[in-house]
């Protein structure tokens, strides 16, 4: 072991729960079994890995709990209302036999196994105020019968967790629970023994633990996940979360307490993206930790992707315990690779949290869980069962040097492959290099230094600033080619006045190809990312910056855990947002809007510059080329090239045809 993480892996005592290092994937919903309701060989895979990898405490996903509907009306669960069930998945008996086998994958590995209880819906709560600040969803208000309902269930689960093999037991009392509007002064404002101040506000999860205890005895860790700032108008600061905190922790009840900041909606969340510092609420881990009785052990977690933060963390007394789960997603062996001291080959967390996000409000079904940079995320049992060397290794050239091109020769390659990637650009990347060069995004250069070190170590034939032709290409007499020549800005022609010089693309503002005059229009057609991250570009450098939008919002398709931040990011910087317009014709000092949904036209002026944010089209021309010219017998069409999408869709389709030849 590397003598510069002497804490991070150290064993730690958690009441009777030995932890063999201070790695925590602490719970979270990535919805990783493919089975609905069921735990299958994908989560087993999935979670097992990081255990195997080195992390220490595995919480898996969370257990959502029954409910005390009366019997005659339905359940409600969806996006928006969240979990309200009759029924918990763990009281069906093939859900419990899977979690058994996953208990024990864990403690094979070495692991602790902590399972987390949780009521997460917007139909109970201690008042009629919307639990969830995004919607407007009223809750039943919670009578005392109901109340002992919940309480029950809490202690039927944990005993129930407990005797399947889970060596902790976690109260979920943070963003949007049932114990968190109990704790909340903004959504419990009972004046009856459950509410009050926050000594008695906390009653509640207090009475949740007292039944859990009772029921698995002191051999299984208990203890609480709760945040330190609620970040809500009305809600609790952290001096009042410390208060309530040590009023939970001088019963005796628990053996730890698992801190983060922030809500599931807004800004900040409590997955925070690149936008936030590394562990940027770290003082709130280190005032629960003064607070509380040294034997209660703190867990922080918040944006702890590198396990140098890690250490420090701990080093400093920040926390006792780290949660790092987007760093076991992007990379299930991290833990052990930085113990080894093979730091330069983590593959670190970009935090561009589409794994939560997506998981959260999935788009596609069935569902599967996607890391924006781990191909195998999702496919752990399709790598595991087709991985294999190449029978025969081949001569690969790869074109392209962005994601789905280095994806694709970084896996022929580990497959023994002889593999050749020409770029034409002076660094690999492709558009990972405009998206760090926006403010919030400079971690996105750690998936290309990953690329780099990984096709060096590979042996990996790399040749930059080779724009590469047909001639090119059959001169190195491949036996396999992949063309991942990626996608290039959509211009819209049929604009009249769109090719004015004072029009220009998003993508050469960000790759410092053109400039702008002071006052800037972004003009977007694009419901993710590209837009706020060129307007933030240009306010940051003292643009004044205004963008005319399609839809009814910016950022449209990105999730609730990530767009409050980019909004708040617009708001902090200045930028002014005219949503549901769309472009209709540009001429030198002025451009006309037509309402996206209407008939009503618009006229701006003021404006020296226009940006285009329109996303973009495939770029395969050398494909076309090659597949017509017919003299390699095998050509792959990768990532953007084929299809414009994300970045997991890119990594992905180059990893697969990595896999493939």
């Amino acid at each position: 072991m590397t003598t510069q993480f002497e804490h991070l892996f150290s064993p730690l005592q958690v009441g009777p729960m030995r932890v063999p290092n201070r790695i925590c994937e602490t719970t979270n919903t990535i919805n990783s079994s493919q089975t609905p309701g069921l735990i299958d060989e994908h989560f087993i895979a999935h979670h097992a890995a990081k255990a195997r990898g080195g992390t220490g405490w595995i919480g898996s996903e969370t257990w959502l709990l029954d409910s005390p509907f009366p019997p005659e009306t339905p359940d409600e669960v969806g996006l928006a209302v969240g979990f309200a069930s009759h029924y918990a998945a763990y009281q069906n008996p093939a859900f419990a036999e899977g979690m058994a086998r996953f208990f024990a994958e864990v403690h094979r590995a070495g692991a602790v196994a902590v399972t987390q209880l949780t009521h997460l819906s917007a139909v109970w709560a201690p008042s009629p105020v919307v639990v969830v600040g995004a919607q407007d969803y009223t809750p039943h208000v919670i009578g005392e019968d109901e109340i002992e309902f919940f309480l029950r269930s809490y202690a039927n689960a944990a005993a129930a967790a407990k005797d399947l093999g889970a060596d902790g037991i976690e109260i979920h009392c943070a963003h949007e629970t049932l114990g968190y509007s109990f704790l909340s002064p903004v959504t419990n404002r009972r004046t009856d023994q459950w509410g009050g101040g926050p000594r008695e506000r906390v009653r509640f999860v207090i009475a949740a633990l007292e039944r859990v205890r009772e029921r698995i005895g002191s051999g299984t860790a208990l203890g609480i996940r709760i945040s330190g700032r609620e970040f809500r108008q009305g809600g609790f600061d952290n001096l009042e979360m410390r208060e309530m905190l040590y009023y939970i922790g001088e019963t005796g009840l628990i053996d730890f307490a698992d801190v983060d900041v922030g809500h599931c909606w807004g800004a900040p969340s409590y997955v925070p993206s690149s936008y936030y510092e590394h562990a940027q609420y770290k003082e709130c881990g280190k005032a629960a930790r003064a607070d509380l009785d040294p034997k209660i052990k703190v867990l922080f977690s918040g944006r702890v992707n590198d396990p140098v933060v890690a250490e420090d963390l701990l080093k400093g007394g920040y926390c006792d315990l780290v949660g790092m789960v987007r760093a076991g997603i992007a990379d299930p062996e991290f833990a052990n690779k930085a113990r080894t001291g093979r730091l330069a080959e983590i593959r670190r967390c970009i935090s561009c949290t589409r794994c939560i996000d997506e998981a959260s409000e999935p788009k596609t079904f069935p569902y599967t869980p996607t890391c924006s940079i781990n191909p195998m995320i999702g496919n752990e049992v399709r790598w595991e069962k087709t991985y294999r060397p190449a029978p025969t290794p081949q001569r690969v050239v790869v074109v392209g040097g962005g994601l789905a091109g280095c994806e694709a020769a970084r896996v022929a390659a580990m497959r023994g492959h002889r593999v050749t990637l020409l770029e034409r650009g002076k660094r690999l990347g492709g558009q990972l290099l405009l998206a760090a060069a926006v403010p919030g995004r400079d971690d996105f250069e750690d998936q290309i230094y990953f690329e780099e070190n990984a096709l060096e170590r590979l042996g990996v034939d790399v040749r930059l600033g080779a724009p590469a032709d047909l001639a090119m290409v059959k001169a190195l007499a491949p036996d396999v080619v992949v063309i991942a020549t990626g996608s290039v800005p959509r211009l819209p022609g049929e604009i009249p006045g769109i090719g004015l010089p004072h029009v220009v693309q998003a993508w050469d503002v960000l790759a410092g190809r053109a400039a702008t005059g002071e006052r800037v229009a972004v003009i977007s057609q694009e419901d993710y990312y590209e837009t706020p991250c060129v307007a933030e570009y240009l306010a940051v450098r003292g643009k004044h910056v205004e963008v005319f939008h399609k839809s009814v919002h910016l950022g449209f398709e990105i999730a609730r855990y990530s767009v409050g931040m980019v909004h708040a990011r617009m708001e902090e910087c200045g930028v002014v947002v005219h949503p549901n317009l769309v472009l209709q014709e540009v001429r030198p000092d002025v451009f006309d809007l037509v309402s996206a949904y209407g008939v009503r036209s618009y006229t701006k002026e003021g404006f020296d510059t226009l940006v285009l944010a329109y996303g973009s089209v495939p770029s395969h021309a050398l494909y076309d080329e090659l597949t017509a010219d017919g003299s390699v017998a095998k050509v792959y069409l990768a990532g953007s090239a084929w299809l414009p999408r994300f970045m997991a869709e890119a990594t992905r389709h180059g990893a697969s045809i990595g896999l493939a030849i």
